[in-house]
């Protein structure tokens, strides 16, 4: 690579990062409903926990934001690398989901990646993208609990990349991202284990309680 090649890589993995970085579901709660979520629920700055604090809206608001954030920065780097160098499309795209667990505007802290990571997912993977929505769907509709279908979505992932054939740095990144989403939920994974992990309510539910737990994002 040429310096110039070097330099444009450079910007592109911290712009990467810096959209990842953004805590929509702070921006959300702060500016339209003057409520900063970290002070409530699970303080998690994730969408469940936005849906807990603040409702619907807000939280498939927040949904689509952290999605997207990490959708569009690996769509372009897929679109104009893919072919020629799909490692620089790995870092580029794993930046904004570093962004989203790190955020710098949260001095280091952040979301557990769920939501941004199935964004960066559904650009590289499209097909297992839509597949491992629907698994995640039918979990919380079964189980209703946020973080079981979060962690068996994320284990699916290498396996799809495996069986779609894509290249080497996709399935490296997939294992790396899920051991860091696992990482993440480690708490959630211990109160499975326990019996104590909160359910989210869902409308034909008997639990008429705001949204209550399943801190999955």
């Amino acid at each position: 690579m040429s310096a110039l090649q070097i330099a444009a890589f450079v910007a592109a993995l911290l712009l990467a990062y810096l959209v990842g970085s953004i805590p929509f579901g702070v921006v959300v709660g702060k500016l339209f409903y003057h409520v900063d979520v970290r002070e409530h629920g699970s303080g998690n700055v994730g969408t469940t926990n936005v849906f807990r604090v603040l409702g619907k809206k807000a939280g498939a608001a927040v949904l689509v934001c952290d999605m997207l954030k990490g959708y569009i920065p690996a769509f372009i780097a897929a679109y104009f690398l893919r072919e020629t160098d799909p490692w620089l499309v790995i870092f580029i795209a794993a930046a904004p989901v570093v962004g989203h667990m790190y955020s710098v505007f949260l001095k280091g802290s952040g979301g557990k990646g769920v939501a941004t990571g199935a964004g960066v997912v559904i650009a590289l993977v499209p097909l297992a993208g839509g597949v491992i929505a629907l698994v995640w769907v039918s979990l919380i509709l079964i189980t209703r609990y946020v973080s079981l279908a979060s962690l068996v979505a994320t284990l699916l992932v290498p396996v799809f990349v495996i069986a779609l054939g894509d290249p080497l740095p996709y399935l490296i990144a997939a294992l790396l991202v899920t051991v860091g989403i696992f990482w993440a939920h480690r708490g959630n994974i211990k109160r499975l284990f326990q019996g104590t992990e909160n359910r989210v309510k869902l409308p034909w539910s008997r639990d008429h309680s705001a949204l209550a737990g399943g801190r999955g994002s």
